[in-house]
């Protein structure tokens, strides 16, 4: 099982709208699966090599992918993700123009895993095993904020606990799309939640 990767703190507004930059959210996503040159994503997006080639050295610029030397033959650049734990600054530190970036993040990012989802649901029928694996939680708990925080550092340590390289991931395993939503109650919202 894989350690966690050291926590990165993204104070750089320019750093971040980087990544809330559709396509290069689905180069990041392709890069995850594997290394990969700006020929291979570009076919795999239907788009052209000298636009991933663009957005791969901007995402290496501020260390998100790097190049994978090893696997570069003459022009021929390979990259790779670079694991990390990311996160934004608390909410009361961040700056106007970084809280609306992070919201727009947080939009996109919502807008593509419900995608996942429903096309999960569309080809549950033909999975097989896989048809039973949807681990769907709903729950109202009372936590103070401090305690929150401690709650979110389980799930990543949980998360982390499951996470492994290549190597060795066992046959018949596959990638499973976790994600957690923890926030606040908002005021006046008491009677519509469920236990």
């Amino acid at each position: 099982m894989s350690d966690s990767p050291a926590r990165q703190e993204i104070t750089d507004v320019e750093a971040l709208k980087l990544l809330a930059h559709p396509m290069r959210q689905r180069i990041e996503r392709q890069l995850r699966h594997g290394p990969a040159t700006s020929t291979t994503l570009a076919r795999a997006l239907g788009e052209s090599s000298g636009l991933t080639s663009y957005h791969l050295r901007q995402m290496a610029r501020h260390g998100f992918i790097e190049e994978v030397p090893e696997l570069s033959r003459g022009r021929e650049r390979w990259w790779r993700h670079v694991p990390a734990d990311r996160r934004l600054p608390p909410y009361s530190r961040q700056s106007p123009e970084m809280r609306a970036v992070a919201e727009e993040i947080s939009r996109l990012d919502l807008a593509e895993e419900l995608e996942q989802l429903t096309r999960f649901q569309l080809q549950r029928g033909g999975m097989g095993e896989w048809a039973d694996a949807l681990a769907w939680s709903r729950s109202a708990i009372t936590l103070t904020a401090e305690e929150l925080g401690e709650f979110l550092e389980a799930y990543v340590k949980l998360i982390y606990r499951y996470k492994r390289p290549p190597e060795e991931t066992p046959e018949g395993a596959r990638v499973v799309l976790a994600r957690l939503l923890a926030f606040p109650e908002p005021p006046g919202d008491e009677d519509r939640h469920e236990g």
